[in-house]
């Protein structure tokens, strides 16, 4: 198979692959930003455990930024680098203010189920293309965030 990327991968593909990542780039960096707003302003009787568990999972969050921001780049793109570029491309809603424990976990569940329906189209892209790199940080996000949601969904009720 002849290819013209220095890795073996299908130019025409690597392109495709390269906006969903930077799509998801998007999704991640607004849910990230969300998260450091929930960790800084939560209240009430769950505050140290939400505290922590905002900061664990923000810090998370910042890897994976990293991370898909260095697999665009070596598929031979550019990474998103602007909130207005995030903001345009993102499904996963900017939200403010959010004080309340159960809320901001809400809309960590919302965020995630974003991520994973992004996430498994990048799956069977990259599946389909050859591109085992970007395949297996989709398939580790993706169990990831999986046991994520249910402990979230179990810690609502």
């Amino acid at each position: 198979m002849e290819s013209n990327m220095p890795i073996g991968l299908n130019p025409q593909t690597t392109q495709e692959l390269t906006k969903g990542l930077n799509d998801l780039l998007a999704d991640f960096q607004i849910f990230y930003q969300n998260v450091r707003g929930f960790h800084w302003n939560i209240r009430g009787k769950a505050f140290f455990e939400l505290h922590a568990k905002f900061e664990e999972l923000y810090t998370d969050l910042q890897m994976k930024i990293d991370e898909v921001a260095e697999r665009i780049l070596t598929l031979g793109g550019r990474p998103m680098h602007t909130y207005e570029a995030y903001l345009a491309a993102t499904d996963v809603h900017a939200v403010k203010d959010i004080s309340d424990g159960e809320e901001a976990i809400k809309h960590c569940v919302a965020a995630l189920s974003v991520l994973l329906l992004r996430e498994r189209a990048l799956l069977q892209l990259s599946s389909q293309s050859g591109d085992e790199g970007t395949n297996a940080l989709m398939s580790d996000y993706i169990r990831e965030q999986e046991k994520t949601v249910w402990m979230y969904r179990a810690y609502l009720g």
